[in-house]
C-alpha cells in the first residue's frame, strides 16, 4: 500500500535530511528545487512502508556520487538518476517495484524522489545508513554482507558505465570511485539491486518519515521564534557538543572526496576552548582542545546557532556562528560488525569508538 507524498513535505524532508547528512550527502537545496519543479509540472511521488514490500520485489537504490563541492557546480539532472535506474533494469532484465536512497542524509535523501517522479514508482521509507557516509562499504547492506554488484553510473555528458562485478564492497568502492573521478567527481548511480526481503532485514527503516518529522520540528521552531537547535535535541535525544564561531576551514577535493577540517573558537560557555571537526565528505571526528569528544558512527551535526540550518562540509565558512551537536546512530552501525565498517578506525584513526551516549 502506498501513500501520496504531499508537496508540503518537500521542505521538511530537505531540512531534516540536511541535518542527518552530518555535513555530507550534498546540499539538498538544488534537489529540493528540482522536486518542486516536477510537482509544479504535475508529477507526484508515493511512499511505501518497507513492511508493505513483497519479499521478492526488486528495489532500486539510487544516489548521486562524488565530492559535495563539485555537486554544487555541476548539477545532476533528475533525468540522470532516472536513466541510471533504467540502465540497471536493462542490465538485470527486470522492472523495479520501488526505489530507495542509499543514504537519508543530505541531497541524496531526495534522489529517489526525483527518479520516482519521472518513472512513477513508489519511494521506500528507508535507506541504508540512517545518515550519510562517503564510501560503498559503509552501508547496512555491506554490514549484512549482501551482494554489491552490479552498479550503473550516468553523467551529464551521456556517458554510461556498468560495474558488472566486484570482488568485495571495498573493490566496488575503488572501481566505481575511479570511474566517478574520471567523470568529474560527480555522477548519478544505481547501486546493486535489493529485494524487499533484504530491505526489510538490512535497511535502516522509516528514515524518510524521520527526516520529514525532524525538518518539520525545525520549521515550526522558526515560525514560533523558539530555539530550533533545542527542538532537534529534544526530538532526537541528542546532545550539544560545542557553541562557537568558525575561524578557519581547510578543505580540498581529492580522489572524488572532500577532505579537511574546520576550526571553531568557543563562545559563551565554551569560551577559551577550540573545537576541530575533521571530515571526509561528512563530519567524522570532533576534537575539543585536541581530545576526541564525538566520533563516527554517532552523528556529528554542525548547525547555524540561530536558525538550526545544517552546515555542510562544502558550505562551512569563516565567521559562521555555529553549534555542534551529536545524535544517536542507528543500532546496526554501533554493533561490532558495524564499527568495522564505519567506526573511527575505518577512517584511519588510531582509537576505538566511544559514544557520546554511553552510560
Amino acid at each position: 500500500m502506498t501513500q501520496e507524498f504531499p508537496a508540503e513535505d518537500i521542505d521538511p524532508l530537505a531540512v531534516g535530511a540536511w541535518i542527518l547528512g552530518t555535513g555530507g550527502g550534498g546540499n539538498p537545496y538544488l534537489a529540493q528545487l528540482n522536486l518542486k519543479k516536477l510537482y509544479a509540472a504535475g508529477k507526484t511521488c508515493r511512499i511505501i512502508a518497507p513492511e508493505d514490500l513483497n519479499d521478492d520485489d526488486p528495489v532500486a537504490v539510487v544516489s548521486k556520487m562524488g565530492a559535495p563541492l563539485v555537486g554544487q557546480e555541476r548539477l545532476v539532472d533528475p533525468a540522470h538518476l532516472a536513466r541510471a535506474l533504467q540502465l540497471m533494469e536493462e542490465t538485470i532484465g527486470r522492472k523495479f517495484a520501488a526505489v530507495m536512497s542509499i543514504e537519508i542524509g543530505g541531497g541524496n535523501a531526495l534522489s529517489p524522489f526525483l527518479a520516482a517522479a519521472l518513472l512513477d514508482i513508489p519511494v521506500v521509507d528507508a535507506d541504508a545508513m540512517g545518515r550519510a557516509y562517503p564510501e560503498a562499504q559503509m552501508t547496512s547492506f555491506a554490514i549484512g554482507d549482501l551482494k554489491m554488484y552490479p552498479l550503473t553510473m550516468v553523467d551529464c555528458r551521456a556517458n554510461e558505465a556498468i560495474v558488472a562485478k566486484a570482488a568485495s564492497w571495498k573493490w566496488m568502492e575503488r572501481v566505481s570511485r575511479s570511474v566517478c573521478t574520471e567523470l568529474g567527481s560527480t555522477s548519478a548511480t544505481c547501486k546493486a539491486p535489493r529485494t524487499g526481503a533484504e530491505v526489510k532485514e538490512w535497511g535502516v527503516l522509516h528514515t524518510v518519515t524521520k527526516a520529514t518529522r525532524l525538518g518539520r520540528a525545525v520549521l515550526d521552531a522558526r515560525r514560533t521564534h523558539s530555539d530550533p537547535v533545542k527542538a532537534i535535541l529534544d526530538l532526537e535525544g541528542g546532545q550539544r557538543l560545542f557553541t562557537g564561531k568558525v575561524v578557519d576551514v581547510d578543505r580540498t577535493t581529492t580522489g572524488g572526496f572532500l577532505r579537511g577540517q574546520a576550526r571553531i573558537a568557543g563562545l559563551d560557555g565554551d569560551r577559551d576552548r577550540e573545537l576541530v571537526l575533521e571530515f571526509q565528505n561528512e563530519w567524522i571526528v570532533a576534537l575539543c582542545d585536541g581530545d576526541p569528544i564525538a566520533m563516527t558512527p554517532d552523528l556529528i551535526c554542525l548547525l547555524d546557532s540561530e536558525n538550526g540550518e545544517a552546515i555542510g562540509t562544502e558550505t562551512v565558512r569563516y565567521g559562521q556562528r555555529v553549534t555542534a551537536i551529536a545524535l544517536p546512530a542507528p543500532e546496526i552501525l554501533r554493533g561490532a560488525k558495524g564499527l568495522e565498517h564505519v567506526g573511527p578506525r575505518a577512517f584511519g584513526y588510531d582509537f576505538d569508538f566511544k559514544s557520546v551516549f554511553a552510560q
